[in-house]
């Protein structure tokens, strides 16, 4: 196996780095993981992880649900229950941002296809990339569409999407810049791309410090901030049109927080009042959501 070390920020490339905590993968390996920050631009992420042709084992779980479709256990129903109302919300949101209606849409790191096919029957056009065989199957059986290999990122037309949608997928991405770059090619001139990702700055993250299950080391190779985020944009000449919350993903990520920290029992009542608490924290603030989506243009 391969490990990428790192001597500077994957993202802003300063020496000015550190160790932040050390984290325990708890879905596969129970293996540890450093986490380090930058001190220029804030970014985390995580130290010595596999590289792109060994990360692989790391994902074969039924646990994890982007993957496998998983409803067994409570957290997994949770998250079953709510994704009606988050499809509904992303739609809302893309077609607002978008002002189109039917429009072209690129969906990275597509999972199970879930979104890819709500956004088919309401009209778009789409192309759902994603790189796990099993779920690409999954896809097609659960919910009647066809996603393509990764591969096909870099040999799609220019300028030939209305919006790109990475819903907690830029933080599994090895070749950050390579990506980045990509994606302001794609993009139409008043296009939007929708990033979301966990947000380390939140409350529920503060909360739970080494036990945040959106760590979720070392399949998350970056761990961003608002300023991280901020700072990446620019140096891809993309702007930042604005952000908004995913209010449940606090209560998610505090269940499994939960889990984790108390194995085989957890705690849902502690659970529910940290996701609480941190959403009321971003009601008065957005940038202290436990995980944010950043709407961005040219």
């Amino acid at each position: 196996m391969s490990l990428i070390h790192y001597s500077g920020c994957p993202s802003c490339g300063s020496d000015k780095i550190a160790l932040a905590l050390t984290a325990e993968d708890h879905t596969v390996s129970h293996e540890t993981f450093g986490i380090w920050e930058c001190g220029l631009c804030t970014l985390r992420f995580t130290q010595d992880v596999p590289d792109a042709v060994s990360i692989g084992p790391y994902y074969r779980s039924d646990n994890y649900i982007s993957h496998s479709n998983t409803s067994r256990g409570l957290v997994n129903n949770l998250y079953h229950m709510v994704r009606k109302q988050t499809l509904s919300d992303k739609y809302r949101l893309i077609a607002s941002a978008t002002r189109t209606r039917k429009g072209k849409l690129l969906d990275i790191g597509a999972g199970a296809g879930a979104f890819v096919g709500y956004m088919q029957e309401r009209g778009w056009e789409v192309t759902g990339l994603e790189p796990d065989e099993t779920a690409r199957a999954v896809a097609r059986t659960d919910h009647k569409v066809e996603l393509t290999d990764m591969d096909r990122l870099f040999t799609l037309e220019q300028d030939s999407f209305d919006a790109i949608t990475l819903w907690h997928v830029l933080e599994h991405v090895h070749d950050l810049h390579a990506y980045m770059e990509r994606l302001r090619g794609l993009i139409r001139p008043n296009g939007r791309i929708f990033i979301a990702v966990p947000n380390y700055t939140s409350y529920d993250a503060r909360v739970y410090r080494e036990m945040w299950a959106a760590y979720d080391v070392p399949r998350h190779l970056y761990h961003f901030s608002p300023d991280a985020i901020g700072n990446l944009l620019t140096q891809h000449g993309l702007q930042l049109q604005f952000s908004e919350p995913m209010w449940y993903d606090s209560f998610y990520i505090s269940m499994l927080s939960e889990k984790y920290r108390h194995p085989g029992r957890g705690n849902a009542v502690k659970a529910v009042m940290v996701g609480l608490v941190s959403n009321m924290k971003a009601f008065v603030n957005k940038s202290h959501c436990s995980s944010l989506v950043y709407v961005i243009g040219r």
